[in-house]
């Protein structure tokens, strides 16, 4: 970390600190199966005594007792399959119920306009939940330039995330074939409830 970093993360407040850790926790189980260190991470996590707090617990006490080959498997039946997992986690399926619509389209006008760019080693659509949730923890530290203030948040939360996301992860806890992420699920519900009502009394 840069000295500019370091300055810069000191004026990231701790609430929106731990924002931006779910908001990339989540983008990382998302994005693939959970190798031996993250879980090991998982299992460690403990939450405060609130609903998400709880939440939190189950997903450690569920994470100590799963081992990445199982969970590789669950994830493999989830959203890849025989064609196609259990789950479509794109927000054009959600929104149109088809893949690569105008949610797409959308969401990449506003890549552009706030300088965020697909990796070269990512071939799936942008409007992926992994990837909208790593975008979000991402503009709240900055990664992308300044932290994005309130409003930006705001504003690209309700386009893109708010539509669909508490959806999938309902879909998520009550998928057949769910066992380590039926209470990823229920962190992501709650997280993207919390979240819309943040927003939703905000000025910003």
């Amino acid at each position: 970390m840069t000295a500019a970093d370091a300055a810069l993360d000191r004026t990231i407040a701790e609430e929106d600190r731990f924002r931006a850790d779910l908001y990339n926790f989540l983008g990382l189980l998302l994005a693939a199966p959970p190798d031996e260190g993250l879980l090991a991470q998982t299992a460690a996590l403990s939450g405060t005594d609130s609903e998400l707090g709880r939440a939190i617990d189950t997903l450690s006490s569920v994470a100590k007792v799963s081992r990445p080959k199982k969970v590789e498997g669950e994830f493999g039946r989830l959203f890849i399959g025989l064609g196609r997992g259990e789950l479509l986690p794109y927000a054009s399926y959600y929104l149109t119920g088809f893949l690569n619509e105008k949610p797409l389209a959308a969401l990449r006008r506003d890549m552009v306009a706030r300088g965020m760019v697909r990796a070269e080693d990512k071939f799936e659509p942008e409007d992926g939940i992994a990837s909208l949730m790593e975008m979000m923890g991402a503009m709240i530290v900055g990664r992308f330039g300044r932290p994005a203030d309130l409003a930006t948040q705001k504003d690209f939360f309700n386009k893109h995330i708010r539509p669909w996301a508490g959806h999938f992860f309902t879909d998520l806890e009550g998928a057949k074939n769910s066992v380590f992420y039926a209470p990823v699920g229920t962190v992501g519900r709650l997280f993207m409830e919390i979240e819309a009502e943040a927003f939703r009394m905000s000025a910003g």
